[in-house]
């Protein structure tokens, strides 16, 4: 808060009284031999009061232009202070969705598409940056359903595959022009998977068998288990005892399951 200060027809007039005192004391040191001489004292102390003044006013004015710009800053304070902590945020976030509807806007005006223009904007090193992060990041989002798991390992399949290019060239130079098919390409059914193939697929098949096997779902109800119970409350208050009890009544059961209790 800034202090309250005089008007400035009251400062002025006390500049103006304090500028005629060092005025008059000028006047009074400088000797009076002649008219001339007191003509050029009265306008040198004329033109110092003058001076003066202006620096007077000049300092009226620089303090009138603080005292506004500091009361502009402390009102912007006073807004940002009212606002919420993650205003800033939000404001970015907002000024980036407005410039991507502009450029949405101005690609489908153009006819282009938005996608492709974005990632031409993209420089090398932040695409490198990208591709870092996603890999350290875990898609696996779990099972969701069959042909998204299907998908999920149609994706590890093709990521395990390892091109050979010497055997690339050679069916190439065996098949000639058929090798790229088209509309009356004839080929269906002639290749013959080598040997080599043929037992990468084995092992990938009895891995993933291997691997299935391991894998259970929880069942709710045992039908192998022998049925002592009438309803489902009745099961889990036998189960409970059977949890506490079972060590010390196992004898008993065995015998009258037998017929030979006592």
């Amino acid at each position: 808060m800034l202090l309250a200060t005089p008007d400035y027809p009251v400062i002025s007039a006390w500049f103006e009284e304090a500028a005629k005192m060092a005025a008059v004391c000028e006047v009074q040191e400088v000797p009076c031999s002649s008219g001339e001489s007191e003509t050029s004292a009265a306008d040198l102390a004329t033109q110092k009061r003058e001076e003066r003044l202006k620096k007077f006013r000049d300092l009226h004015l620089k303090r009138s232009e603080s005292r506004k710009l500091n009361h502009l800053a402390v009102a912007e304070e006073d807004r940002m202070l009212k606002l919420p902590a993650n205003w800033e945020s939000k404001r970015t976030r907002l000024e980036w969705e407005i410039k991507v509807e502009e450029k949405k806007k101005e690609c489908l005006e153009k006819g282009e598409d938005y996608q492709r223009v974005k990632l031409l904007e993209v420089s090398a090193d932040d695409a490198e940056r990208w591709e870092r992060k996603k890999k350290k990041k875990n898609s696996d989002p779990g099972f969701s359903d069959f042909a998204a798991a299907q998908f999920r390992q149609y994706q590890r399949l093709v990521k395990q595959i390892k091109p050979d290019m010497e055997e690339y060239a050679k069916q190439k130079d065996d098949v000639g022009e058929e090798f790229y098919a088209n509309a009356n390409s004839l080929i269906h059914g002639t290749h013959v998977p080598s040997k080599a193939g043929v037992d990468r697929l084995v092992a990938d098949v009895e891995k993933q068998i291997e691997k299935r096997a391991k894998y259970s779902r929880r069942r709710r109800y045992n039908d192998d288990a022998d049925i002592d119970y009438i309803n489902e409350r009745n099961a889990n208050f036998n189960k409970k005892a059977e949890r506490f009890y079972g060590k010390y009544t196992a004898e008993i059961k065995q015998n009258l399951e037998r017929g030979t209790a006592v």
